[in-house]
């Protein structure tokens, strides 16, 4: 049974926004059959007399936020004591061997945290990039989309991959990866059982192999193949340490990029995660292929991974989304928050002329939705979906705002009051219908302790 609430058979009018991202839209939106049907302007009445109303005159009306790069496992590893002050690869050593007690029922609790914590933050659209099986776990999308259902969330969830070792000089345990066989016929099964097509989709598959330090060429180029087969996204981390950059030099002689491009992945088909050290010349062929980021601020933070060269990457045609990446280098899933330290990260970088609280909710919003391929999302317009984030500054953050809009990125809203997913209201006085989260947190942390311990 869906948590969420079940949308009005009547169409709704938002009505009265305090403010909305969106032009000639002053007096609100009107949805019905999950879509935006009009934009009410200044001066106006909405056309639909049957309309139930909603008194949006305490909120601020935003898309809904659409999150491109996570892992939600991760959960159950947050600030964990052994993976402290390190950088990627011996943070990932540190915390592969406890990855490798992931179980069918610490997974479920794991994405039913992350997924909650995202849509109480104004998220609608999620991604995941789950990459761990050990054994016990090959049905972990089935998991991952069963609590979407759950929950009403959109997902784009990704069936990812490691096949190289410890054994074969890679970082995992031999415990967490996979066969590429095995890989390959996962990937077309959850496809075929999982992912849907059209506007309407509220569950979506793509294939993403972990990294290039993670898996090998044949299965790099055979996921491409597969994708393109099928019809599917493609994901995987790419540039986000001069580790990586210095490990593809020296075993495929060649920078990450090339590496991605020999692979037949350079293509619009592709959305890459973090892209934090890439140089002119490879950010002009990303914007040439389509290819689109997912800026990961809070991570690249935490990891000391450097920050992605956000304006050069627009400037040269690069699409540009945001990630909240896992929860242990977030060590969070509150994408409200990741629009905050993006636009601080950037405008620390670029200074006030070039970034703008503006140009965060954008990225959150349209520049999310061409990383997951779904241009009806991430805009308030007539026609798009009606996926909305509906958050109210009154507390003690905001008091004393001008700009409203402005006052959600910088006095740090974190939670939304109300959220719609397709037209359904996933969110209601700032809580999940249905949801008991005093017993998920008892769940989930017991979880996270018995895989910490062993």
């Amino acid at each position: 049974m869906m948590i969420g609430v079940m949308a009005e058979t009547q169409p709704i009018w938002i009505k009265d926004p305090l403010s909305i991202l969106a032009d000639g839209a002053e007096r609100g939106v009107v949805v019905r059959h999950g879509k935006i049907v009009e934009l009410v302007g200044r001066g106006r009445e909405a056309a639909a007399a049957d309309a139930v109303i909603f008194d949006a005159s305490a909120h601020v009306v935003l898309p809904g936020l659409i999150n491109t790069h996570h892992h939600f496992y991760q959960t159950l590893t947050r600030a964990l004591p052994a993976a402290l002050d390190r950088e990627l690869f011996p943070w990932l050593e540190a915390l592969y061997p406890v990855w490798a007690r992931l179980t069918p029922g610490s997974l479920e609790l794991g994405v039913k945290v992350a997924m909650s914590e995202l849509l109480l933050s104004g998220c609608t659209t999620t991604t995941d990039h789950h990459y761990v099986f050990p054994a016990g776990l090959e049905d972990a999308i089935d998991i991952e989309v069963e609590v979407a259902r759950q929950l009403g969330m959109r997902v784009l969830l990704t069936r990812g991959s490691m096949n190289l070792s410890q054994r074969d000089g890679g970082l995992p345990p031999d415990s967490v990866v996979q066969d590429e066989d095995t890989i390959l016929a996962d990937s077309e099964r959850v496809v075929s059982r999982h992912h849907q097509r059209g506007e309407n989709a509220m569950v979506q598959i793509a294939l993403a192999p972990c990294s290039p330090f993670s898996v090998t060429t044949s299965l790099m180029r055979k996921t491409a193949e597969l994708a393109d087969k099928l019809d599917v996204r493609l994901h995987t981390h790419l540039a986000e340490t001069e580790d990586e950059n210095r490990f593809c030099e020296d075993i495929y002689r060649c920078r990450p990029l090339d590496y991605l491009e020999q692979c037949g992945w350079l293509n619009s088909r592709t959305w890459l995660a973090h892209g934090v050290h890439f140089n002119s010349g490879e950010m002009v062929r990303l914007g040439r292929a389509g290819t689109t980021i997912s800026h990961c601020a809070c991570s690249n933070q935490v990891l000391a991974s450097g920050c992605c060269p956000v304006c050069e990457m627009e400037e040269a045609g690069v699409g540009i989304g945001l990630g909240v990446d896992g929860s242990a280098s977030n060590d969070g899933s509150n994408l409200m928050q990741e629009v905050r330290a993006a636009f601080l990260l950037q405008r620390a970088r670029y200074g006030v002329n070039r970034v703008s609280h503006i140009d965060a909710l954008r990225w959150a919003t349209r520049g999310s939705a061409a990383c997951v391929g779904r241009p009806e999302l991430g805009e308030i317009a007539v026609g798009k979906a009606a996926d909305l984030a509906l958050f109210k500054p009154d507390e003690l953050r905001f008091s004393g705002y001008g700009d409203p809009l402005a006052a959600l990125v910088l006095c740090g809203a974190y939670r939304a009051d109300r959220v719609m997913v397709g037209g359904h209201w996933t969110v209601i006085d700032g809580a999940i219908p249905g949801l008991d989260v005093t017993d998920l947190i008892r769940r989930h942390s017991a979880a996270a302790r018995a895989m910490q311990t062993g």
